[in-house]
């Protein structure tokens, strides 16, 4: 977290064999936490069992307290949520005029306060844009960032999970399926988001400490990011540049209801939707893994003789890959130039 402009590092870089994330571990956005503990693979084993937790510590977290909180945020966002209820989780999108990707926000209502989990550089924007559209409305926003922490996980560990109100803050990624409004451009026949059970928790900052210090297995930002790819979850400080739309991530699936209109870039949605393609599609990109040396950002891979492209924004570890190629079923994608993760995840261009 950030204590004025200083980045605050975690109590889990106490553990034994922790190292920070950041560029230099390959986890851009995720300085300040662990992108490891020493055993990247063990931990990933442990995480995708449900008895590992991933500290997110860095992550941002606001609310919305007042009786319009929920009627507000579905007029401003791409999801209904206007009758959420307490307990109930969700995500939204906030879109501008042109349709492009500017904010994704996880949800989580506790009947009193709206809870929003943001990634660390979304917090001061998304604060100041809020807080510019409350006109009349009955609705207070604060940064509790200082006070709540956030932790993930794929099981159910025994954790002292914030219930300010009553209802504990455990947000559940709808992920696992289409939620009602939605749609899903991936043709798969079994999604591997089926198995996706995560959910982040959210924990009083002075509660950090003593787990930290507890046996409870741990695992690094690079687990995690592993299983997300591998169950095709796109996260917003990772794969989305200036000109993103929702179609091309696939965040139809849980992020947007195709049946609610009046918010900022929905006819972009809608249009695209009914009477045109997704310009890209995020598809999942497996590599040969034989070497161990990631690839720089902005490093050139070809299939065949066709270029891919990275795109300058995405750290090298997830290898996110912009394909020039028209084909709309690529065949596994190798770069016999330079070495790659295992697996990966890339923005395909539809066939024209």
């Amino acid at each position: 977290m950030f204590q004025g402009d200083s980045l605050v590092s975690s109590e889990f870089l106490t553990r034994y064999g922790a190292v920070e994330g950041g560029p230099a571990a390959g986890c851009a956005p995720d300085a300040g936490v662990a992108a490891h503990y020493g055993d990247p693979l063990s931990e990933q084993r442990a995480l995708a069992a449900g008895s590992a937790i991933v500290d997110l510590s860095h992550r941002s977290v606001l609310t919305i307290s007042g009786p319009d909180r929920l009627s507000w945020i579905d007029s401003l966002t791409s999801q209904s949520v206007a009758r959420l209820a307490p307990g109930e989780s969700s995500e939204t999108l906030l879109l501008n005029a042109t349709g492009r990707l500017e904010y994704a926000v996880r949800l989580i209502d506790d009947g009193v306060e709206l809870w929003l989990l943001l990634e660390r550089e979304e917090i001061g924007g998304l604060l100041l844009w809020l807080n510019s559209m409350r006109f009349m409305l009955r609705v207070e926003l604060a940064d509790r960032s200082a006070n709540f922490a956030t932790v993930g996980t794929l099981g159910q560990p025994a954790l002292p999970v914030a219930a300010p109100h009553g209802v504990p803050l455990a947000w559940r990624d709808p992920w696992m399926s289409v939620t009602r409004g939605g749609h899903q451009y991936a043709a798969a026949e079994r999604h591997p988001a089926a198995s996706w059970t995560y959910s982040e928790l959210l924990l009083h900052r002075t509660e950090l400490a003593e787990l930290a210090a507890s046996a409870v297995p741990v695992a690094g930002m690079l687990a995690l990011e592993a299983l997300r790819i591998a169950a095709w979850r796109p996260r917003f400080a990772t794969e989305v540049d200036e000109k993103t739309i929702p179609h091309e991530l696939d965040w139809l699936r849980t992020a947007v209801h195709l049946s609610k209109g009046g918010y900022l870039g929905q006819e972009t949605v809608a249009k695209v939707h009914n009477f045109g393609h997704p310009p890209r599609r995020l598809v999942m990109l497996h590599l040969d893994g034989s070497d161990a040396v990631l690839p720089s950002r902005g490093t050139t891979s070809y299939s065949g003789t066709r270029l891919l492209a990275m795109s300058p924004r995405l750290p090298a570890t997830t290898n996110w890959e912009r394909l020039r190629s028209r084909s709309s079923d690529a065949a596994p994608t190798q770069s016999p130039n330079s070495s790659c993760a295992p697996a990966a995840l890339m923005c395909q261009p539809r066939r024209k």
